[in-house]
């Protein structure tokens, strides 16, 4: 479990950064909460600016209680009993907007007078993008083990008719197995992703909502996340597998392309070691005080245009990024982009992943999780991995 003065230091530092002319934060979403409480529970957080902290939860009042090691657990059943004990006027008032439904907002009004409503989601997400002690111990523990996991673990996996569907099933019980946690979080707004991207051969260039250079073709319009059963691992495919693994809440990301059962055209090496060299280009890069704008410029702006072509993406699907903050969600900021202009921070951790989308056989490139350091990205999953022939 999270300790006491860890969490009375995040909550410090989040209302440090919400400055002085304010009064009430109102924390709805269940990951903040954990990273503030040291719980995840149906229930409303309460910052007060004059130092009162309340956490109102309902069905899960028990185990708050057991778990959150601050004395600010107290149970509701709606927000009337919230407004009994902290009062009806917030003054003002932040607030998740980008995540807040507005049924919610509608009950959270019914029983409160907020005077101004602002949004609380950058600036919370500033605050947690700088890690712990404790935080880069549980990234480091899950690092370790997704590169153990994809170096050793899957090649045994691959066997020669086993569909994609099976294949995902028999990753995700492997995993359990080697200390996943079982779940992976995202913050883009209705992201469903049991485990992560999976494609054989072409499949992992086919057209997906989801914001990311790879692609898959899922089990049907309903159910795009997950691999079919249709597709069977043959000869001569290439294997795009590219996921999170989590530890305490905590993950990596990390992507590992493999060949089954042949050795990769000389084409498909050539791309995938452009792309190991790339994210070795970026990673020196992610120094406190550079820019992630000015990151991405720089490398985007040094390709030949012949590389650009299905470079983060395929045809006309093309990722505007070259990596992204990871943490208690699988994306987070900052994010290696255009329009990201703050400086990054030391012990700030961020996912590289130059991809190429190859015509003919799939996605190829990596991926890794870096801590950003003095001396450059500090790589936490392996480093770029050459295609592992099966």
């Amino acid at each position: 479990m999270v300790a006491g003065q860890e969490l009375e230091q995040r909550i410090h530092a989040v209302r440090a950064a919400l400055g002085n002319q304010w009064d009430t934060l109102l924390v709805t979403d269940k990951i903040n909460q954990y990273y503030l409480c040291g719980t995840l529970q149906d229930g409303l957080l309460v910052i007060r600016n004059n130092g009162g902290v309340y956490y109102f939860t309902r069905r899960g009042f028990e185990r708050a209680k057991l778990e959150c090691p601050l004395p600010v657990v107290y149970p509701m059943r709606s927000y009337r009993d919230a407004a009994a004990v902290i009062g009806g006027n917030l003054g003002v008032t932040y607030l998740e907007t980008e995540i807040i439904p507005l049924a919610m907002a509608a009950r959270l009004e019914k029983h409160f007078i907020m005077e101004e409503v602002r949004s609380a989601d950058a600036l919370i997400a500033s605050v947690r993008s700088v890690k712990s002690a404790y935080e880069r111990d549980c990234t480091r523990q899950a690092g370790r083990l997704h590169n153990d996991f994809l170096t050793n673990v899957v090649p045994a996996l691959l066997q020669e008719g086993v569909s994609e569907a099976e294949f995902t099933g028999e990753v995700y019980r492997a995993m359990l197995r080697h200390g996943h946690q079982g779940v992976i979080r995202f913050g883009m707004f209705q992201t469903e992703m049991p485990l992560g991207q999976m494609g054989f051969g072409e499949n992992s260039l086919y057209p997906t909502c989801f914001d990311g250079p790879g692609g898959m073709r899922g089990m049907g319009p309903a159910s795009p996340a997950i691999g079919g059963r249709e597709r069977l691992l043959q000869k001569g495919d290439l294997v795009f597998l590219d996921f999170a693994y989590g530890v305490e809440g905590y993950h990596t990301d990390k992507t590992q392309v493999y060949m089954f059962g042949a050795a990769p055209s000389e084409e498909v090496a050539a791309a995938h070691k452009k792309c190991m060299e790339i994210q070795k280009e970026a990673a020196a890069l992610l120094k406190p005080g550079n820019l992630p704008s000015q990151i991405y410029a720089d490398i985007i702006g040094g390709l030949d245009k012949a590389f650009l072509e299905n470079f983060m993406g395929f045809g006309g699907r093309r990722a505007g990024f070259l990596g992204h903050g990871v943490g208690l969600r699988v994306d987070e900021t900052p994010v290696i982009a255009k329009g990201f202009d703050a400086p990054l921070r030391e012990n700030t951790v961020i996912a590289l992943e130059p991809k190429k989308g190859m015509a003919g056989a799939g996605m190829v490139g990596v991926e890794d999780t870096y801590l950003v350091t003095p001396d450059g990205g500090e790589c936490l999953t392996g480093g770029g991995s050459e295609i592992i022939v099966v």
